[in-house]
């Protein structure tokens, strides 16, 4: 394709595309097919890495580059980001609206503008020329982390302005980075089943989100965004004079506005307006915690002031959490497949947000201490994210006088061995792999649905088979006899054959989903795909080095160093060669069009840096892995070469400094056949 017909593609595939993202995450209108979408991508990818100079500043695939960020910069805020003061009921938000009309003239008209309030992490965009900049956190109000690269993953964000107006180039844009409840309840459904703990609410895993290293990870994390603040950078001012002006022109800019936001006359209307909210709050696929009131001149908003911390002309109205009083009846640890030992509070059934509590996390240890709750003590509960019961506080002036601080258990309650805290965490560990709550937890994780997906192998059936000594792992699923165990009490004949015919039929299911079953800590269902795409074998991933498996990306330190535990264990080898003798499936075809092993690449690794021109990182990825060689993110006296693109950096050194080979990218297109 020659360089005009090149630009003109480029030019199309820029604009559809980013339509086609506004569609899609803005106006929740999706136009075309995703695989359509994924060919027109990878069609921009090619032609942008055959003339990079005709990429466009906004273009879509600029959403996830860069090398990994190891120190975030700070950057100050043109106006501070001032926090807002708190109200809570009807008679507080009066009080608010006496001191606004206070501070204007006697009689003044005033309009107010009501928007919900996001429960998330609170960002300030800034646009030079048109262009997205800068993506900065509040931070302490005076100054945030410039976390650019991951708010760019953001595909309902806009990178470039969609206006020609030289008021609108250069501007600064407030919004809230948020997470949505749905891939909140899902994200910590992984995490629990890596061995992981979950994430306390939404608004702290959006947070932790932004700060991670490696944008191209947080592009597989779906945080949002909704917009709520307009402003200049420069001496011209913008074409407004009003808050919900801006709101309006914040729209037209394609910015992701929350749709809920509304002018109001009155207090009383606002009052209207934050209590239709407290009831809908439940229904809304995002957390709120109440309503931000603003007066809507920004005239006005001059005249008004701020104090210190404060705006004047705003306020936040928030909801009441629901909280019961009740009491504490005991403290029982429960210990999990990967033997973390956790806390849970048995109470007196209260009635909270419409359902009966009867117990509550209590996390760790140290969260009791923090608390220092004891048997016995009325405390306070609430559930966090509306979702789980928590104890929150403890009523001290009810406590029993014989009251006891208390005490964490020494041993396991379920196998009795000694319990340990491992250094640098916080959960209490049973080391006895053969505790009977792991092996049970163990198995049922194996055959659930997201891993073998074994029917008819629940928790009770597992409890049943342990029981009468029929299984002591899931490596034992695979010899069980039908009479055996049909002659089970609430089993037959008839559940036996259904058993077994889903144990069979797990030896069919895909290799990453046998990777999850095995219940290595950390090694969720993600982990478990990148393992089996980058070694498509148990045994290759078993004989694999720490930095090979940890050079695979997605891959962390501390999933590389589970794996490799898990796999020096010798009751886990037995179990493994169990499974081997039973017929599981130990490999898998690599898919076909994956190439011949070539000798110069088969057991060599490679590293790509700084900028490539012919190719992209993924497709240089692809290429090398293709022909049998690794591809892999950091430099070690084990890399056989390094493919340096424009203005390398550390690693270039790094390997110059070690004797590695180093190739530039048309040496590597050479070597390729390219």
């Amino acid at each position: 394709m020659d360089r005009s017909r090149a630009q003109q593609e480029i030019d199309r595939l820029t604009k559809t595309l980013n339509e086609h993202d506004y569609n899609y995450y803005v106006l929740a209108q999706p136009t075309v097919s995703d695989y359509q979408y994924d060919m027109m991508m990878k069609e921009l990818e090619t032609l942008e890495a055959q003339f990079p100079d005709l990429k466009h500043p906004d273009s879509p695939t600029s959403r996830v580059s860069g090398e990994p960020t190891k120190v975030f910069p700070v950057m100050r805020h043109q106006k501070p980001m001032l926090s807002l003061s708190n109200t809570y009921n009807e008679e507080e938000i009066r009080d608010f609206d006496r001191r606004v009309c206070s501070l204007l003239e006697p009689g003044e008209a005033f309009e107010y503008v009501c928007e919900l309030k996001i429960d998330g992490v609170a960002m300030s965009l800034i646009y030079e020329n048109g262009l997205l900049q800068h993506a900065v956190t509040r931070g302490d109000g005076e100054q945030g982390d410039v976390v650019t690269n991951n708010v760019k993953t953001i595909r309902s964000l806009p990178l470039k302005l969609a206006t020609a107006d030289p008021a609108l180039q250069n501007i600064e844009i407030r919004g809230e980075v948020y997470y949505p409840k749905a891939e909140f309840a899902q994200l910590n459904e992984s995490r629990i089943a890596a061995g992981e703990a979950p994430f306390a609410n939404p608004r702290n895993s959006a947070a932790g989100t932004l700060k991670m290293q490696d944008s191209q990870i947080v592009a597989k994390r779906p945080l949002r965004i909704f917009c709520y603040y307009l402003d200049a950078t420069t001496e011209t001012p913008l074409p407004v004079n009003t808050h919900f002006d801006a709101l309006q022109t914040l729209k037209e800019l394609r910015f992701p506005m929350n749709p809920n936001a509304r002018l109001c006359r009155n207090v009383d209307e606002v009052i209207a307006y934050w209590q239709s909210f407290e009831s809908k709050k439940y229904d809304l696929p995002y957390e709120i915690d109440g309503v931000v009131v603003k007066v809507n001149s920004f005239e006005k908003h001059e005249r008004l002031g701020a104090t210190a911390k404060s705006p004047r002309w705003a306020i936040a109205f928030k909801f009441a959490t629901e909280q019961a009083f009740t009491q504490l009846h005991d403290i029982q640890w429960q210990v999990g497949r990967t033997g973390a030992v956790t806390p849970v509070a048995h109470l007196e059934p209260v009635l909270l947000l419409g359902t009966t509590v009867s117990r509550a996390s209590l996390h760790n240890i140290d969260e009791i201490q923090r608390l220092d709750v004891r048997i016995g003590d009325t405390v306070v509960v609430e559930k966090g994210g509306e979702i789980i019961p928590k104890i929150i506080r403890v009523d001290t002036n009810k406590r029993p006088d014989n009251s006891q601080p208390y005490q964490a258990p020494e041993n396991c309650p379920v196998c009795e061995t000694l319990l340990v805290r491992p250094e640098g965490e916080v959960a209490l560990v049973c080391e006895n792999i053969h505790c009977d709550a792991q092996v049970s937890g163990r198995i049922a994780h194996y055959a659930a649905r997201k891993a073998l997906d074994i029917e008819g192998l629940g928790e009770k059936v597992v409890e049943l088979l342990l029981e009468n000594d029929l299984i002591k792992d899931y490596g034992d699923l695979y010899y069980l006899e039908k009479d055996a165990v049909a002659g089970l009490e609430r089993m037959g004949e008839k559940s036996a054959e259904n058993l077994l015919s889903g144990i069979a039929a797990s030896k069919s299911k895909p290799l990453a989903r046998f990777i999850f079953g095995l219940g290595i800590r950390f090694v969720g269902e993600g982990a478990a795909k990148l393992l089996a795409k980058h070694f498509h074998s148990i045994d290759k991933m078993m004989t694999a080095s720490g930095e090979e498996i940890e050079a695979i990306d997605g891959i962390g330190d501390k999933t590389a160093a589970s794996v490799q535990d898990f796999f020096s264990r010798p009751d886990n080898l037995a179990v493994i060669e169990k499974l081997r003798a039973a017929g599981m499936p130990f490999e898998e075809e690599v898919q076909e069009g994956s190439g011949d092993v070539d000798e110069r690449f088969a057991g060599k690794s490679f590293v790509f840096t700084g900028a490539l021109t012919r190719f992209t990182r993924d497709e240089a990825s692809e290429i090398v892995e293709a022909r049998g060689g690794k591809a892999i993110k950091s430099v070690s006296k084990k890399t056989d070469y390094l493919v340096a693109g424009e203005n390398a950096g550390s690693k270039l050194k790094k390997a110059q400094d070690l004797g590695i080979t180093i190739m530039t990218e048309d040496e590597f297109a050479t070597m390729v056949g390219a």
